[in-house]
């Protein structure tokens, strides 16, 4: 597979197609295999790498490895310059689109367009959330704990049940158990991440074509987010996937495509 050294690391992507190019991040315990579904779709009309972060398949953890969300936002930049292509449209999924967002925040001037598919986080006062809520932080940390004690299915089962509800981790199809078991001890990095809320001012400081979508399923702290970020993001569109919850590139990916599919055409 290829890859490209970024800031000393050898960061491994998946690759689709040609012309304009496109970047995918994937979320929590994901790699570049979590956007399969996206790569040939999206492939027939632009050339499009899907990342694996640093320290995700086909990487290690190494304990004591920098796993933060201000390291994968730098790492996401430097890749984009080191296409030496322009600008281009980035996609984001949940902790993906953390990361995204946080790009489009700090580095304008390397994006086109940007697709944040139900970003992960918490939300600040200045956005309606309540200070120091923690709820994501804590369900990571037990997962973590879990890993940490050798339970690493209990561990993932706590992280899909905090995204997709009861029963999240059973419904899961063996492709996408066997991507997370290759990521479970990320989360002993991710416990370290230091992921700020989205606050009002970040949101109103993002100035690129930005399209929010969210599962018509999923739990009501992605919705909240969405309505957040969708208020105070200049111009920001939104979209709901049918039948969908929060892995909506998954639950739908017919739907997930053709959405991100127009909002390029037109950005």
């Amino acid at each position: 597979m290829p890859s490209r050294t970024i800031e000393g690391y050898e960061l491994s992507y998946a690759e689709s197609g040609a012309g304009d190019p496109v970047v995918l991040v994937h979320g929590t315990l994901g790699d570049q295999r979590s956007w399969a579904r996206q790569m040939a779709p999206l492939g027939e009309y632009y050339h499009v790498m899907a990342l694996s972060m640093r320290h995700c398949w086909p990487g290690g953890w190494t304990e004591g490895g920098d796993f933060t969300i201000d390291r994968h936002v730098a790492d996401v930049a430097a890749f984009i310059r080191s296409l030496n292509a322009g600008p281009v449209r980035l996609v984001g999924h949940s902790r993906g689109g953390h990361i995204a967002f946080r790009v489009a925040e700090r580095h304008p001037a390397l994006l086109r367009a940007l697709v944040l598919a139900e970003p992960g986080g918490e939300l600040d006062e200045s956005l309606g959330g309540k200070p120091a809520a923690g709820q994501q932080a804590g369900a990571f940390a037990e997962a973590a704990a879990l890993v940490a004690a050798g339970d690493e299915e209990g561990g993932l089962k706590r992280v899909a049940e905090h995204t997709g509800g009861p029963g999240a981790w059973e419904r899961r199809p063996e492709e996408r158990k066997v991507i997370s078991r290759d990521n479970a001890r990320t989360m002993l990095g991710q416990m370290h991440e230091r992921r700020r809320p989205y606050s009002r001012a970040a949101a109103e400081a993002i100035r690129t074509p930005t399209l929010l979508v969210v599962g018509e399923r999923t739990l009501p702290n992605f919705v909240a987010n969405a309505d957040a970020l969708q208020r105070y993001i200049a111009g920001a569109e939104r979209v709901g996937i049918p039948n969908a919850a929060h892995s909506m590139n998954y639950d739908n990916p017919g739907a997930f495509n053709a959405a991100v599919l127009e909002f390029f055409s037109r950005h």
